[in-house]
């Protein structure tokens, strides 16, 4: 039997099991998005020099692995190379990742700050007892990363409640976990070592003054009603 499956990132069909894999014609390339406000609008809290980094750097560089890699899967695919493509398993999950993550992380962040309002606050107070836990639980999830990674504010269609969980590396957190991001705290060096230093508890506590509540109520109120 023919399975269809459509990706905006790899644009192939696929046989159920061991059966050959078959290509489309066409796959579309992934690109750095822009950032919705400028790399200085952060300030104090995250530094231009951080920001420009992060976004022209390190992201661009995740985008970019991302494209070689799936060049390399799309390559390995139309030679039915299995070898192959399991071995782009990692780079793809990593740089994969990557992207993704950071696309989420730079929405969720804004000079403006405020507070949860409304259904969000209330599914808050719901799951965590106040917005107060909630913030205790996930910078305390974010700083007890062993090495790099993230910190996760997520929902689970499920269980229909929110929760807290922290990935390794890059990870995605949806991918790795079921939930669906709603705001991720990005504890890898680069994000806050040249303002931070090694202190990443000063940043975590800091980085809540610039969260975007618009963006994450959005994102909680999509995946509530998914």
């Amino acid at each position: 039997m023919l399975r269809q499956i459509t990706s905006n990132s790899l644009n192939r069909s696929i046989w159920c099991g061991t059966r050959s894999l078959q290509l489309l014609p066409h796959r579309q390339k992934h690109s750095l998005p822009d950032l919705p406000y400028d790399y200085n609008a952060l300030e104090p809290i995250i530094s231009a020099e951080i920001m420009q980094l992060h976004h022209s750097k390190h992201h661009q560089t995740y985008v970019n692995n991302l494209n070689i890699a799936e060049e390399k899967l799309h390559d390995a695919i139309s030679k039915n190379d299995t070898t192959a493509i399991i071995g782009l398993a990692g780079a793809l999950r990593f740089n994969g990742g990557g992207h993704i993550n950071h696309s989420i992380f730079w929405q969720n962040l804004s000079p403006n700050g405020g507070e949860p309002q409304g259904a969000l606050l209330e599914a808050i107070k719901r799951d965590f007892g106040s917005l107060e836990a909630m913030q205790a639980q996930l910078s305390a999830a974010a700083v007890g990363v062993q090495g790099s990674g993230w910190g996760w504010l997520g929902y689970n269609k499920q269980k229909k409640a929110m929760q807290i969980a922290a990935c390794p590396n890059q990870d995605p957190l949806e991918a790795s976990t079921g939930l669906v991001p709603l705001f991720g705290i990005d504890v890898w060096e680069h994000a806050y070592y040249l303002q931070y230093k090694n202190v990443r508890p000063d940043y975590v506590k800091a980085i809540w003054k610039v969260a975007n509540w618009n963006d994450i109520t959005a994102r909680y109120e999509a995946a509530s009603k998914a």
